[in-house]
């Protein structure tokens, strides 16, 4: 059966991804089954938007409940779940307000517009004129916009031509940053760690420094926690390790656990209070359906204390990786539970780890060619994280 719904998708879909070629059809926990029954741990977590894990039950019923009730109402009209989203998830960050978007992308959109807003009313700069710095490496998404100032060849050829206004600066180099610095800047956008980048922490202290420079500089300092944040590396959001607190957080993926689109732009009444009757919005946004689902799926990181979990059995596992005795790896790096392995060059690529794992039960990507990206439900358990290591072994230390 696989083999034919794979032929299907290959023939009827475009062919913008290059999955592994296990076709899945239930999930449960940390655990999924493809469509022959085999059953696979999930290391990948649909890149961190699982954090609560498959099908929470929790959530499955809130979600048809609330289904059954009222999915959508547009913002044209008010719902009784939107209010409430809104004001839990400011008590929660401790942000003044929250802008609900849907996908990752639209949200980091979302603070782009806001920060373009902020430039011009806020600090006076000539209209048309604003520049937002970003970082080599990044990846915030795929609108044309955000292309712009991807650093990734591919994600920008035969798409121009492109948005202008970005300046693009080294990742984890503060001195580069304050360099590219004009009257003009309006704010720093960065990934505390760079997810697709293939999991790349910035050197200790650069986002303090960065904190400092937008201070002095008078700009926003914007953190896109799409990937790192509601708990995936070991704190609510990773700027937290180095006690740096955004003027603006982008936040999706866990936002709803995994069953539905919802993202969202938090800041304070400054910046987010800027947003007039429209100027920005979005038919989904908000609405009750994903409202209510987002509600329940930050009651569960808190009621079952996932973020504390990911801490200890992130360390774990990091610790478990770096001891593997492996002529295939070059460095092991992480926080939480968002952990890379990069493989040296002799390794022939990463994406036969990947399909060898695969054939052994466990589930995970290469991001970019050379490294494998492990990154389970934060309700992952230490048994379960020895019996992942169990297989990983045997994949990278008799491959």
């Amino acid at each position: 059966m696989s083999k034919d719904l794979i032929a299907l998708e290959d023939t009827y879909g475009a062919k913008n991804y290059k999955p592994l070629d296990v076709v899945l059809e239930r999930g449960e926990g940390i655990w999924v089954w493809d469509v022959e029954g085999k059953r696979y741990m999930d290391c990948l977590s649909a890149y961190s938007a699982l954090n609560q894990g498959h099908t929470h039950p929790r959530l499955l019923k809130v979600m048809t409940e609330q289904a059954a009730r009222l999915p959508l109402t547009s913002r044209a009209f008010r719902n009784d779940q939107f209010p409430m989203l809104a004001k839990e998830l400011t008590e929660l960050t401790g942000y003044e307000m929250m802008l609900p978007m849907n996908t990752g992308a639209e949200a980091v959109e979302t603070a782009l517009k806001v920060a373009r807003r902020w430039g011009y009313e806020v600090k006076g700069v000539p209209d048309g004129q604003a520049e937002i710095i970003t970082c080599a490496g990044n990846f915030h998404g795929r609108t044309i916009t955000i292309v712009t100032f991807s650093t990734e060849d591919q994600y920008k050829e035969q798409f121009g031509p492109f948005t202008p206004g970005f300046v693009t600066v080294p990742y984890g180099d503060a001195d580069a940053l304050e360099a590219a610095i004009t009257p003009n800047t309006v704010a720093f956008m960065v990934e505390p760690i760079q997810g697709e980048g293939g999991v790349i922490l910035p050197p200790d202290g650069y986002l303090k420094r960065a904190r400092e420079i937008c201070d002095q500089n008078n700009m926003l300092f914007m953190a896109d926690e799409i990937q790192t944040g509601l708990g995936r590396t070991g704190k609510l959001f990773a700027s937290e390790w180095e006690g740096v607190r955004p003027d603006v957080v982008i936040i999706g993926k866990a936002l709803s656990g995994g069953f539905y689109p919802v993202s969202a732009v938090l800041s304070d009444r400054p910046v987010l209070g800027l947003f007039k009757p429209g100027d920005h919005g979005s038919t989904f946004g908000g609405n009750p359906l994903g409202s209510a689902v987002a509600r329940e799926a930050l009651k569960v990181l808190v009621d079952e204390g996932l973020i504390e979990n990911a801490q200890v059995q992130g360390e774990y596992f990091k610790g478990r990786l770096e001891r593997l005795e492996s002529d295939h790896i070059a460095e092991v790096r992480g926080k939480g539970l968002l952990i890379g392995v990069e493989l040296k060059d002799s390794a022939g690529g990463a994406r036969r780890f990947a399909e060898a794992l695969q054939e052994e039960g466990l589930l995970c990507k290469e991001t970019h060619a050379n490294v494998l990206r492990f990154a389970p439900p934060l309700i992952i358990t230490r048994e379960e994280v020895d019996w992942a290591m169990e297989r990983i072994a045997r994949v990278l230390e008799g491959n």
